[in-house]
């Protein structure tokens, strides 16, 4: 997933709310998303959060105050974010990131169903 899709829009803005710990990513397309750091961090796109196939995917747990401390541009086509618990592999294409605005809350509910089923908790 190195390159971009043909059809997928690319950032015109992107913006990190520090205070709310939002990042906030406007696209050629017109659609705007904010991204809660929690959400981001529990679903990086690095081996260590998504396995290395379907059903390897490891459960993040207690990442609620999570912050961002340090986002890189990778070429042209996406970003790596560094986390305030150390985590910085995995790289978040335009793509990725469209893909993430488009499906937030079902992907956020998934998250709160399979933390409540392991009973972990979303607090540190």
């Amino acid at each position: 997933m190195a390159g971009l899709e043909k059809n997928t829009p690319t950032p015109t803005e992107i913006k990190l709310h520090k205070k709310s710990r939002l990042l906030e990513i406007s696209f050629s397309d017109g659609a705007t998303y904010s991204f809660p750091f929690e959400f981001l961090r529990v679903y990086s796109p690095s081996a260590e959060v998504r396995g290395h196939g379907p059903g390897q995917e490891v459960l993040q747990t207690g990442k609620k105050d999570v912050e961002i401390d340090n986002m890189e541009p990778v070429g042209h086509y996406g970003l790596q974010i560094t986390f305030s618990d150390g985590h910085d592999t995995g790289i978040y294409s335009w793509d990725l990131f469209h893909e993430y605005g488009i499906n937030q809350e079902s992907l956020w509910a998934d998250y709160l169903e399979r933390l409540a089923g392991a009973g972990a908790s979303r607090e540190s």
